[in-house]
């Protein structure tokens, strides 16, 4: 089975300056030309274009929905073909079970932190100073 990898940019929004080409139109989809042929020359074949909602950040809080126009790219990828293990069989031609491979060595990670420190269960010892002020 074939398999692809795919690439999303975002369509131009506006026609760049092109030799000969006078009208808007005309620059814009010049524009669209050059990026189909350049991501074309990678190896990119172009396979549609998509409007998608792009929800943004609109003030501290607030969030509006803008939407975005996109073009999709593929290109096939090489497919890595592993072959099956075959299950050893014992006597009676039962399946006996394989390992399966697995880190080399496992180490818990280091702690993040010091260790807690409980506070104390009373209040009997420490040593606690209150201050009240008048202002009146």
């Amino acid at each position: 089975m074939q398999r692809y990898e795919y690439k999303v940019v975002p369509a131009p929004q506006k026609g760049t300056k092109a030799k000969g080409v006078k009208t808007a139109e005309g620059r814009f989809a010049a524009t669209i030309e050059q990026v189909l042929n350049q991501l074309g020359q990678d190896g990119w074949e172009y396979q549609r274009a998509e409007l998608l909602p792009s929800e943004e950040r609109a003030g501290l809080t607030g969030s509006t929905v803008n939407w975005r126009n996109v073009l999709v790219f593929r290109r096939a990828i090489e497919a890595v073909e592993v072959a099956a293990p075959v299950p050893e069989e014992t006597p009676d031609e039962t399946p006996v079970a394989q390992p399966v491979p697995g880190p080399e060595i496992v180490t818990a990670p280091e702690p993040i932190s010091e260790e807690v420190k409980d506070p104390p269960l009373t209040l009997k010892d420490a040593k606690i100073e209150f201050r009240h002020s008048d202002k009146s």
